[in-house]
């Protein structure tokens, strides 16, 4: 009778998995970095964003996650977002000029949809220059049709690398240490 219950549970288990994969998709507003609103048009089935054929791979725009699927995360995940004033006021005034950052992550990734959208608020508030940003986007392997991706050496998402000069001055690997918005600026005044 024991087993029984047991083996019953296995299934209710395996549907709260999945369900916890899925998100609706409602309509949807985003802010561009240039302030401009873009409304996306409401689906009308849910997206699972473990399917492969939701993935986005290899170096691609922030104006992808502005679209739908992608808003439905990256949206609010971005208008959410808390900073701390203190280290974004501090982030405005480290020059930029010669930094830029690499961000690997995967639509797929829990973390990468949760973490990117405020590193995103991080940057734009902090005036980052958004060309200076490049956005990778992996599978569940962590491979990733760029050439020498490898090199990158990526085990977890999002992974967030900082450079100078083309020269890597830190990362942050699948969460901050303390904040976003301060690890960003830990990495990028520890070479000053």
């Amino acid at each position: 009778m024991q087993a029984m219950k047991n083996i019953s549970v296995y299934p209710i288990l395996f549907l709260v998995c999945l369900s916890a994969c899925k998100t609706s998709k409602p309509v949807a507003k985003a802010i561009q970095p240039d302030n401009k609103e873009v409304v996306t048009e409401p689906a009308s089935q849910e997206t699972d964003f473990s399917d492969p054929s939701t993935f986005i791979l290899g170096y691609f725009s922030l104006n992808k996650l502005l679209l739908p699927p992608y808003s439905t995360w990256y949206t609010s995940g971005y208008d959410d977002y808390k900073y701390n004033s203190d280290a974004v006021d501090k982030l405005k005034e480290i020059g930029k000029s010669d930094l830029s950052v690499n961000i690997i992550m995967g639509t797929w990734c829990s973390d990468s949809r949760r973490e990117v959208p405020r590193l995103m608020r991080v940057l734009n508030t902090g005036n980052f220059p958004q060309d200076k940003i490049q956005l990778i986007g992996v599978d569940k392997e962590k491979n990733s049709p760029v050439a020498n991706f490898d090199s990158f050496n990526i085990q977890k998402v999002p992974t967030i690398i900082f450079y100078k000069n083309n020269i890597e001055l830190g990362r942050i690997i699948e969460t901050p240490t303390t904040s976003l918005e301060q690890d960003i600026v830990n990495i990028l005044t520890k070479s000053e």
